[in-house]
C-alpha cells in the first residue's frame, strides 16, 4: 500500500507540473487504482502516456555532454554596463554592427559617448545582410595589427556572427573559407580575440553558440559554419530594450526562428534532459511573448524580455541538441537566394511540423516519446488543455499556422521561389536530427505546401 501511495503521489506531482490535464475528481491520496481520465480520453490513471512520463522522470540513464556557455548579463538597460565589461581587459575594441538600424540609433550614440568617456578606443565595421567570407577576410586584414582587446558584435544574428568570425580569425593566417564546415582545408586551433555578443533581435541565439554562419549567395551559393568550442562568446549581454525598435515583420521572422530552434532541439534525436528543460522553458516564454512583441513591440518591454530570453535559450539548446529539417532546408535556400534566415524558418515551420508528426504517427508506439513532446509543445503554445495525443499535436500544427498567417510570413512564391527551384534545394537538404527522417517526396511536399 505504501508503495502505491508513493507512486500515486509522484504521479500527481507530475500532473501538477504538466498543468495541462483535467481531473474530474480530486487526486487519490491513498490506495486503490482510481481512474483519472485525460480530458476527453479513456486512458486510465496508470495509462501508458502517464507511465511514460513517470518513467522519464524517475529514470536517469541518458548520457550527454553540455557545452560551456557565455557569461550572461540579461535585463533591460544592461547595455550601459558594456564599457565596464570592456574595461576588465584592455581598452581597444572593434564594434561590428549591422549597416543601418543600430548604428543610427540613440543606443549607438550613447554607447560610443560612454566608450569615449572611459578612454576606450573603438573601431567600427558594418555588415550588410548576412556575412560572407570575403567580408570577414577584409576586416581581419584591416584590423589585424590594431592590437584589439575585444571584438563586440552588436545587432541581429548577422552582426553577431560577423563579429564572432572576425574575432576567431584575427589570430589566424589565411581565409576564413578554409576553416568552414564542408569546405575545410585547415583546422582552426581555437585561438581568438575575446568576443562579446550583444543581440538587438530575438532570433538566432548566436549569443550563446560556438558557430558563426557565413554565406555566399548565388547559383553556386552556400551557407556554412565556422565552428569551434572556443568560439562561444566570452560574454553575452542581452538587453531587451535594444529590441523595442525592431519592426513587426522582423520581430515575427526572428521570433519564429527562435521558436523553430526550440522546437527542433526539443524533439531532436540528440536531446537530453538538460536541453529538454531549457527548450520547454523557452517555449513557455515564446507563448507569453511572441504575439505581444509582434503587435506591441515598440512599448512592451515584458514581451521583448520574454522573446529575448527564449532566443537565448534557443541558442543553448541548438548548440547542445542540434536542429531539424527546417534548418536542413534553410541552409541551401539561404545559400541560393537572398532570403532572411528567419523568414525561411517561419514559412516552413508549420508544414514541416505537420508532415513530421504525420510520419511519426505511422508508428505511434515506436515514436511515442517524440509525439509526446510535440503534444506538450502544442499545449504550451496554444494555452489549451490536453485532450489526447492526436488532439494536442493538432493544436501545435494549428497554432503554428495561425501565427504564421497572423504575422504575414510570406509564402515561397512571394519570395520568388517556384517548383523549378525545388530539385536544387532538395539535393542539399537533410533532416538533420529530426525524430522522423523524411524522404525526398515528403520534403517536396513541405515546399509545395508553402508555394
Amino acid at each position: 500500500m505504501d508503495r502505491l501511495v508513493g507512486r500515486n503521489a509522484r504521479i500527481c506531482h507530475i500532473l501538477d507540473q504538466l498543468d495541462c490535464l483535467h481531473a474530474p475528481e480530486p487526486w487519490p491520496e491513498t490506495g486503490g487504482v482510481s481512474k483519472i481520465r485525460f480530458a476527453g480520453t479513456r486512458e486510465s490513471f496508470l495509462g501508458h502516456r502517464l507511465a511514460a512520463r513517470l518513467d522519464a522522470e524517475i529514470k536517469m540513464d541518458t548520457d550527454f555532454v553540455f557545452a560551456r556557455i557565455p557569461e550572461i548579463h540579461f535585463g533591460p538597460g544592461k547595455l550601459s554596463q558594456l564599457p565596464k565589461l570592456i574595461g576588465r581587459k584592455g581598452s581597444r575594441v572593434l564594434l561590428v554592427t549591422g549597416s543601418s538600424s543600430f548604428q543610427h540609433s540613440a543606443h549607438f550614440e550613447s554607447l560610443t559617448q560612454a566608450l569615449k568617456q572611459d578612454d576606450i578606443e573603438y573601431f567600427h565595421a558594418a555588415v550588410s545582410g548576412e556575412p560572407s567570407p570575403a567580408f570577414v577576410d577584409q576586416n581581419v586584414d584591416r584590423y589585424r595589427d590594431e592590437r584589439l582587446d575585444w571584438v563586440i558584435g552588436i545587432g541581429g544574428g548577422s552582426a553577431v556572427d560577423a563579429g564572432k568570425a572576425i574575432s576567431a580569425m584575427l589570430l589566424q593566417d589565411g581565409s576564413v573559407a578554409a576553416c568552414l564546415e564542408g569546405m575545410e582545408t585547415k583546422k582552426h586551433d581555437g585561438r581568438k580575440v575575446s568576443f562579446i555578443a550583444v543581440p538587438t533581435s530575438s532570433g538566432t541565439g548566436s549569443e550563446a553558440t560556438k558557430n558563426a554562419v557565413l554565406s555566399e549567395i548565388g547559383n553556386r551559393g552556400y551557407k556554412s559554419s565556422l565552428r569551434h568550442d572556443s568560439f562561444v562568446p566570452d560574454i553575452a549581454l542581452v538587453d531587451p530594450e535594444l529590441m523595442l525598435s525592431c519592426p513587426p515583420q522582423v520581430t515575427a521572422a526572428c521570433g519564429l526562428d527562435a521558436l523553430t530552434q526550440l522546437l527542433e532541439s526539443y524533439v531532436s534525436t540528440k536531446a537530453s534532459p538538460m536541453t529538454d528543460a531549457l527548450a520547454l522553458s523557452g517555449l513557455e516564454h515564446v507563448a507569453k511573448g511572441f504575439i505581444a512583441a509582434f503587435e506591441n513591440g515598440q512599448t512592451d518591454i515584458e514581451a521583448r524580455s520574454h522573446m529575448a530570453y527564449a532566443a537565448l535559450l534557443s541558442g543553448l539548446t541548438l548548440a547542445n541538441a542540434g536542429l531539424g529539417v527546417v534548418h536542413g532546408f534553410a541552409s541551401p535556400i539561404g545559400g541560393y537566394h537572398a532570403i532572411p534566415h528567419g523568414v525561411v524558418c517561419g514559412t516552413l515551420l508549420g508544414e514541416a511540423t505537420r508532415i513530421t508528426i504525420e510520419t511519426l504517427f505511422s508508428d505511434p508506439d515506436k515514436n511515442q516519446r517524440a509525439l509526446e513532446k510535440y503534444a506538450r509543445a502544442g499545449i504550451l503554445l496554444s494555452g489549451k488543455r490536453s485532450i489526447s495525443l492526436n488532439y494536442d499535436c493538432d493544436l501545435l500544427i494549428q497554432t503554428l499556422r495561425e501565427w504564421i498567417e497572423l504575422t504575414g510570413i510570406p509564402r515561397l512564391r512571394q519570395l520568388n521561389l517556384g517548383e523549378a527551384d525545388f530539385p536544387k534545394i532538395l539535393d542539399k537538404t537533410s533532416s538533420k536530427n529530426s525524430p522522423a527522417p523524411l524522404n525526398r517526396a515528403q520534403l517536396t511536399a513541405i515546399l509545395a505546401a508553402r508555394l
